[in-house]
């Protein structure tokens, strides 16, 4: 790949990108990108070779990038797409900032994201797959969204052009989100903050927050999803078919289904991408034999296998 634009930002070649990642694995990618700002990015995707594939990158917390690495421009924003905004009932957010920090200022302002709080991830991310939490998910908040399109224009995207799914966005490939806006409720801002707090301790007792993950490893089967309520049913949850399998614990290599909550995968020390990779589809196969319920991964796998 050669010839790449200018840019007022930084490009980095041949970048390991393991150390971007909550897993710490992966091999490198042929550049790495971080755009000053939108204008720079606009002209840098305006200006590259439309055959060169780019991949966007928030902080890799829902992210397997394989031992191979990517052949790819991956793009990775930060400073200069991190800023938060309240205005009234509607909050607008760089895809930089943080699901959690996002949380934190909107509840400040009396604004109720609080189901935001305890998602791993940034705000891009976090919309490309619909995250959710105790029953709300971005779909329920979303107004719009700016994202720079494969030839270098900004444009703004509605909920409808979206098309969201559980877990999933309709984003064309190759653009890239830039901003967010959202609108949700009031609340008394102690109230959320009150909220929030207790969502954290009930996460971090029964998630291995402390440990190498990447957030759940499968989605839930369709139409069980998590509410977070008292009446809840958990016949159909992802962690629950793992552990009727036998797989809570389960190892490959330096990879481990948590003993926590077997539906995190932790990478115990020296896990490779392959042993996770490899860990998760034994998974599926043990969850698929003793119930017939094909398991869908939530965490991305992208990349070249070593």
């Amino acid at each position: 790949m050669t010839g790449l634009p200018s840019v007022r930002g930084k490009i980095t070649e041949n970048r390991v990108l393991a150390d971007l990642t909550w897993l710490r694995v992966g091999g490198p990618a042929d550049y790495l990108y971080q755009p000053a700002d939108v204008s720079d990015l606009q002209s840098f995707l305006r200006d590259l070779d439309p055959s060169v594939t780019v991949f966007p990158m928030g902080v890799g917390s829902n992210l397997i990038i394989r031992d191979g690495g990517l052949r790819a421009v991956v793009i990775r924003m930060g400073r200069g797409f991190n800023h938060i905004e309240v205005d009234g009932n509607r909050v607008t957010a760089g895809v930089a900032a943080l699901d959690a920090h996002v949380a934190r200022k909107a509840a400040e302002q009396g604004v109720d994201l609080t189901f935001l709080r305890t998602i791993p991830g940034a705000i891009g991310g976090a919309v490309c797959m619909n995250a959710g939490c105790y029953g709300s998910y971005i779909a329920d908040v979303f107004v719009s969204a700016k994202a720079i399109t494969r030839t270098g224009e900004l444009v703004t995207l509605t909920a409808d052009d979206l098309g969201f799914q559980y877990r999933h966005s309709d984003l064309p490939e190759g653009w890239v989100l830039v901003e967010a806006t959202f609108e949700a409720p009031s609340g008394d801002p102690d109230e959320l903050a009150s909220r929030m707090q207790a969502q954290l301790e009930k996460r971090d007792a029964t998630q291995p927050t402390k440990d190498r993950s990447a957030g759940s490893t499968f989605r839930n089967p369709a139409g069980f999803s998590s509410t977070g309520r008292s009446d809840d049913v958990h016949d159909l949850k992802a962690w629950k078919v793992i552990d009727d399998a036998g797989m809570r614990g389960a190892r490959v290599g330096g990879a481990q289904m948590s003993e926590m909550h077997s539906n995190f995968m932790i990478n115990t020390g020296e896990a490779t991408a392959a042993d996770l990779e490899t860990l998760g589809e034994k998974v599926r196969k043990k969850v698929f034999e003793n119930s017939g319920i094909e398991l869908q991964w939530e965490i991305k796998r992208i990349g070249e296998f070593d």
